[in-house]
């Protein structure tokens, strides 16, 4: 192990080649399409409303959790996985699955449909972070790394703003030319779910191309297929696998698992009464459990990573409080179009245009700043990126409840473009920071947890919050501002990450080793 860490320290001293760019660059196109299939269901969420009969709700479970529970789940073994086995061929087997399930979101014809096919974008997409992070930290030494990791995260928002272009412009064009449904009676956002899905299959083969590299955790690999893992990590988050696992470790385990599904069952039971959202709140109880599930396992089956991932406050602080900041970021990125369409008046059309340019300036803008900055501040302060993830749950307060109170459109527009910027300035840093914090063979299921908490607190709660409250108070503004709410939660999280995180990075090989050992 401590081989493994000088070796990696080595090649952290080499610059980037001319090649690392270049596969920075398309994997960069490839999160500009993850984030085009995922987003666009933002400004097509009207329509999909009113033809599926849909309420707020629904839409926010759609947004959401129908999405991030299993992309959360399954970027967990994904991860694992891509710390195994050949990164460039998972990625692109999960590019042609995600795109052919957002092909097929446009042959759906009800809510349930939809959801299934939601269902499945979130499992290939779960592929593309895990492998593109571990691969960026192989190809980028440690100075560098969260710029790169912030052009890369660069995708997202550019992704997510041309997303509202082409679903506005690819809808609008259909449903003019075929008014009462074209092709097998596909309407406008249903053509815009195949236009986008189809050019990711192709995409796929651009993506295969790309060199594998050499990483120090090959060496850790031992004669059993990676794939086998991959299922065997599978089990550890599906029940009722979860409960073998749990059996493996003992009667106090397993009653303790028991005990977890209980609460959870409870919890969503209590909820669905509350709200009325059954898919809503049974994929979160199922979520949380799964996760709980797999982490107790882990514990036991690699505990070295277990330690530096679970077992380090910095790691999980850091991740919970970007996981808010992300709550807010999704919300406000699903949501922003509709809001200004219903309560401001404002044509699908100037929306898509202002709105998806706006939002893919603001995201590159703030995310490579951030990153930059965050590097800079790394270099003279080990927590110096916490600091970067505090503004960006800071920043924003101001521009949301400004542009979420005014019926001035221009102002709309401003603080809106103010709010996605600040809040894009924190995902490079957090990225970073967690990458920091573990060794290199533990990196994809570093990100796998990373993601966890952007999914499963930010993406799956931050659309069907702002969703629910407005349908329970009548008011989507009400809905939009209750996202403030979250940032106290985040910034305490980060002062303790702050606090916290030299000490553990400057001990994270022996913590690693100490607890192999036990």
């Amino acid at each position: 192990m401590v081989e493994e860490v000088t070796a990696a320290q080595d090649r952290s001293e080499q610059p980037a080649s001319a090649y690392s760019w270049y596969v920075l660059g398309v994997l960069v196109v490839v999160y500009i399409l993850n984030f085009i299939d995922r987003q666009i269901l933002s400004i097509l969420a009207v329509d999909i409303k009113r033809d599926l009969s849909l309420t707020d709700g629904q839409l926010g479970f759609l947004g959401g959790a129908a999405f991030a529970v299993f992309y959360a789940l399954f970027g967990v073994p994904l991860g694992r996985l891509a710390d195994r086995w050949h990164r460039v061929r998972l990625l692109t087997i999960g590019l042609v699955l995600w795109s052919t399930m957002t092909a097929l979101s446009g042959f759906a014809r009800n809510f349930f449909s939809l959801s299934l096919a939601r269902m499945g974008v979130g499992v290939g997409e779960a592929t593309a972070s895990p492998t593109a992070y571990s691969l960026i930290s192989d190809y980028f030494p440690s100075r560098q790394r969260a710029t790169a990791l912030a052009i890369y995260s660069s995708g997202l928002y550019i992704g997510g703003g041309i997303s509202l272009f082409i679903g506005a412009k690819i809808s609008q064009v259909w449903d003019a030319a075929y008014p009462g449904g074209g092709l097998g009676g596909l309407v406008g956002w249903q053509a815009a779910f195949l236009a986008v899905g189809i050019p990711g299959v192709l995409l796929a083969a651009w993506v295969a191309s790309l060199r594998e590299p050499t990483r120090p955790s090959e060496m850790a690999l031992d004669s059993r297929h990676p794939l086998i893992d991959f299922f065997v990590d599978l089990s550890m988050l599906l029940p009722p696998f979860t409960l073998l696992h749990a059996m493996r470790r003992g009667a106090a385990a397993l009653i303790i698992n028991l005990l977890v599904a209980a609460a959870m069952v409870a919890l969503a039971v209590v909820m669905i009464g509350l709200t009325g959202n059954l898919p809503q709140w049974s994929a979160m109880a199922f979520g949380y459990y799964a996760v709980f599930s797999w982490a107790s396992t882990l514990r036991r089956h690699d505990p070295a990573t277990f330690k530096l991932i679970w077992g380090t406050p910095a790691f999980v602080c850091t991740a919970l409080g970007y996981g808010l900041v992300s709550l807010g970021a999704y919300a406000l990125a699903f949501w922003s179009a509709p809001y200004a369409e219903t309560v401001l008046g404002l044509p699908k059309a100037e929306l898509a245009f202002v709105l998806g340019g706006s939002g893919a300036v603001s995201g590159f803008l703030g995310v490579i700043l951030g990153g930059r900055m965050s590097d800079r501040l790394r270099s003279r302060n080990p927590s110096g990126r916490i600091l970067v993830v505090m503004f960006g749950i800071l920043a924003p307060v101001i521009p949301i409840w400004i542009g979420f109170t005014t019926s001035n459109p221009t102002l709309f527009y401003i603080m809106n473009f103010l709010a996605g910027m600040f809040a894009a300035t924190a995902l490079g840093a957090a990225a970073a920071t967690t990458q920091d914090l573990v060794l290199p063979r533990m990196r994809g299921t570093a990100t796998a947890s990373f993601f966890l908490a952007t999914t499963l607190v930010g993406l799956a709660i931050g659309p069907y919050m702002v969703g629910q409250i407005s349908e329970l108070s009548g008011s989507m503004r009400i809905g939009v501002l209750s996202l403030i709410a979250v940032a106290p939660i985040s910034f305490a999280l980060l002062v303790y990450a702050y606090r916290t995180l030299p000490q553990a990075e400057a001990t994270m090989t022996e913590r690693a080793e100490a607890a192999a050992r036990n």
